[in-house]
């Protein structure tokens, strides 16, 4: 059985992520100690108490997505399950990393916590925001973004699913742009609660940072191949997985292409983390597509079950 694990991005966050998990398994709650050190700060207490405004500010939300999404992910890894593929979601995509062995835990918690704050104070330096456009394919979108492009910058930033992107850029121009997809028949333009307009080029700022940051990083051989964001291909060295991740925050994210190359591979999907906004996505681009998640003790214990592994021992599979 060939496996591919989904990784999610910002906007999932909830308090209580993570914590049933590590209070069922040491190798979680071990993840979450790991985060705590390296950051220097308790991120399992904001991920589990809250509140939730700090939880929602980037600069928290992207290492504790990744944190949760990896406690996840090292629980499979321990009963033997092992993935063909690994792709995530923006942010997601460096849980991918992870997971493929092209990027050390400890280095991606030291990089999201940056790229958050780039990507925050980028929207300080050119204040955007974001919508999500749904009933338009992607030319239509194109068609309203280009309509639109007198007020500012305004570009398609998520390819989520069929009849869902995301526009972003500055306000008057995806306010806009909101206008002139209504007007060519989308069902709803929905305004999205963020802090810049990220995946468009206002983010210029935030990507020269985090490039510098990116050199920095030794990046080894995957284990396996990562769906990059940017082009929907999947990448099997550790040069193209840090070309990838240095290119993302100015491209869009083709994750509709991704799965739908994905599930053309035969693949039964898992997606590891917080929720399952993938999951929920991929019922409409991949509706026969097998998909399966680990959020907590229940869904893990599902998964592993429907996989025909079980828990090691001493992580709470009866063994």
């Amino acid at each position: 059985m060939k496996l591919a694990f989904l990784f999610p991005g910002q906007g999932a966050q909830k308090v209580g992520m993570g914590q049933a998990l590590a209070d069922a398994h040491p190798l979680a709650r071990e993840t979450f100690a790991t985060a705590d050190r390296v950051l220097g700060t308790s991120l399992s207490r904001l991920c589990w108490e809250g509140p939730a405004d700090e939880l929602k500010k980037s600069v928290n939300t992207q290492p504790a997505l990744l944190t949760h999404s990896v406690a996840a992910w090292r629980l499979l890894d321990a009963a033997g399950l092992t993935p063909s593929f690994t792709a995530g979601h923006s942010l997601g995509e460096y849980s991918a990393a992870v997971a493929a062995g092209a990027l050390r835990f400890e280095d991606a918690l030291v990089l999201v916590r940056e790229r958050g704050r780039l990507m925050y104070e980028a929207g300080l330096a050119r204040p955007g925001t974001m919508a999500a456009v749904l009933g338009l394919d992607l030319a239509q979108v194109e068609a309203a973004c280009a309509a639109a492009a007198d007020a500012g910058v305004v570009v398609p930033a998520n390819l989520n699913a069929p009849g869902q992107i995301v526009v972003s850029g500055e306000i008057p121009a995806v306010d806009r742009a909101c206008e002139e997809a209504k007007a060519r028949g989308a069902r709803r333009a929905i305004k999205l609660e963020v802090s810049g307009a990220f995946h468009s080029p206002l983010m210029a700022s935030a990507a020269d940072g985090l490039a510098q940051a990116l050199a920095k990083v030794s990046f080894a051989e995957p284990a396996c191949p990562v769906f990059a964001n940017v082009s929907a291909a999947p990448q099997a060295s550790a040069a193209g997985i840090h070309d990838s991740l240095t290119a993302q925050l100015l491209g869009a994210v083709r994750w509709e292409d991704s799965m739908r190359r994905l599930a053309g591979e035969g693949v039964t999907f898992v997606e590891l983390g917080t929720g399952t906004v993938l999951k929920g996505l991929l019922r409409t681009i991949a509706p026969d597509a097998a998909c399966l998640n680990v959020d907590d003790p229940a869904s893990l214990q599902a998964t592993l079950a429907a996989l025909g592994a079980v828990a090691p021992a001493g992580e709470g599979g009866g063994a």
